[in-house]
């Protein structure tokens, strides 16, 4: 097993293998278009030099492992990072915790996916879309929601970024209790953010929330995902309304005591 680093020679080679898979290599694609200069990818390539599996670095602080056991024994073998957020499959979590020791924490996600024609939307109360202006609103929410998760979001990180997020809300009494953000591309939307405060869930807000943000997205691409913490289930309940179906799950590795400075992909 040889491990590359991605070239303008390998490229062609790479293109062609995550546009077999999208949702699955999602963030590889998402990176890569919109932040190439702080990705970096391995690739690990078997005796007849087809991709055996991957591993993209993003910035250094999250890092997505795909392939084979041996393929990712070979990758996280080049890893040389303390602090990280890392997301494998299933098949990865034995080599990841015995790569690294001391880990924070473990989860497993959820990545659900819905294409053009399986939507079933569902918007029964009034959605606005969201501004700069709402961002302190929008990170104190999410921070309230949950502070593990979000605890470092900051409103002028948001509002930065407001331009490469569709974020949708929904006030009550002038107040916002509910809102949503994804990530909109022609080739796949991703929803990374969906947060009800406690005192108003159980009311079909979320539900009216990812369905106003799908409406969107169908809009703009045929493929929408949404990644879910698999003990989560009136999450998993409410985008399972809008049409959203289970497509794979991936262990994820947590190994630093307050959240990457990226945005995380969680609901």
């Amino acid at each position: 097993m040889r491990v590359l680093p991605l070239d303008s020679r390998l490229e062609p080679l790479f293109w062609k293998h995550i546009h077999k898979d999208i949702p699955h290599h999602y963030f590889f694609i998402l990176d890569m278009k919109r932040d190439r200069a702080s990705t970096k990818i391995l690739l690990a390539l078997n005796q007849e030099n087809h991709i055996a599996g991957m591993m993209l670095i993003y910035r250094p602080s999250t890092v997505q492992l795909r392939g084979s056991i041996e393929a990712a024994r070979s990758l996280l073998a080049m890893l040389d990072i303390e602090k990280v957020e890392i997301q494998g499959l299933e098949d990865h979590r034995a080599l990841i915790l015995n790569k690294f020791k001391k880990v924070n924490k473990t989860l497993e996600l959820i990545l659900m996916t819905l294409r053009k024609g399986e939507e079933t939307l569902q918007i029964k109360h009034p959605v606005t879309k969201l501004f700069a202006a709402d961002a302190e609103d929008i990170a104190a929410l999410m921070k309230h929601g949950d502070p593990e998760w979000w605890g470092e979001t900051t409103a002028m990180r948001i509002a930065e970024k407001m331009n490469e997020r569709l974020w949708l809300g929904i006030k009550v009494n002038g107040q916002l209790v509910s809102i949503g953000g994804a990530t909109l591309d022609v080739w796949g939307s991703n929803i990374g953010t969906v947060v009800t405060h406690e005192k108003h869930r159980n009311k079909g807000y979320a539900t009216s929330i990812v369905s106003a943000l799908v409406e969107q997205i169908l809009q703009k691409s045929d493929l929408a995902l949404i990644h879910v913490e698999s003990n989560n289930p009136p999450a998993i309940r409410a985008y399972t309304k809008v049409g959203f179906k289970p497509y794979r799950r991936y262990f994820v590795c947590l190994l630093y005591t307050s959240p990457s400075p990226r945005d995380r992909q969680k609901s």
